[in-house]
């Protein structure tokens, strides 16, 4: 019997754009693995400002969740962030990054990007801190999926009208699939 890889979507995109909410509603809706954001998780355990050597251990747990997601057996896997982000905020906050996310980003293969505009309302919270540049890096983003050839998505869009732009991606994505 031949194993099907899974389906991977990935939420991308600038802070507070409904990444999470809309994610994890959709991994409940479809009975997919959802793979929570690790980088809010471990910055607000932190006591001090974060450094390079802890956004690189935020992107080796992305890489390890996803490479445990993969072996889960599940046929939707939706991941809430991945290393396009965190590409983008190293590069942005220290200037370089480790190249060991360069060639993962070049070898891995996410069937689609959904990439949240920043077109809702800024919400403030201890880990954001980049309200006033929410479309310069929205278009860091996009480049960065052009760049490496993603299949992406954009979504817009206020509470369900944003969570109904996703899943009709969703859908289409998993018709195309079966």
């Amino acid at each position: 019997m031949q194993h099907r890889k899974p389906i991977t979507i990935v939420f991308t995109g600038p802070e507070s754009t409904a990444k999470s909410t809309v994610s994890q509603r959709l991994s409940q809706q479809l009975g997919a693995l959802w793979v929570p954001e690790y980088a809010r998780e471990y910055i607000e355990s932190l006591n001090r400002p974060y450094t390079y050597e802890d956004v690189e251990m935020i992107a080796w747990q992305q890489k390890e969740s996803y490479q445990e997601a993969l072996k889960t057996g599940r046929s939707v896997i939706i991941f809430d962030t991945f290393l396009i982000i965190t590409k983008v905020w190293f590069m942005e906050v220290f200037g370089q990054m480790p190249q060991w996310i360069e060639q993962m980003l070049q070898n891995i293969h996410i069937d689609l990007h959904l990439l949240c505009y920043p077109d809702i309302q800024w919400i403030a919270d201890g880990v954001r801190e980049n309200e006033q540049s929410r479309k310069y890096l929205f278009d860091k983003y996009r480049f960065e999926l052009e760049k490496y050839n993603f299949a992406y998505e954009v979504i817009r869009g206020e509470g369900e009208e944003r969570i109904q732009e996703a899943t009709n991606h969703i859908t289409h994505l998993l018709n195309i699939k079966q």
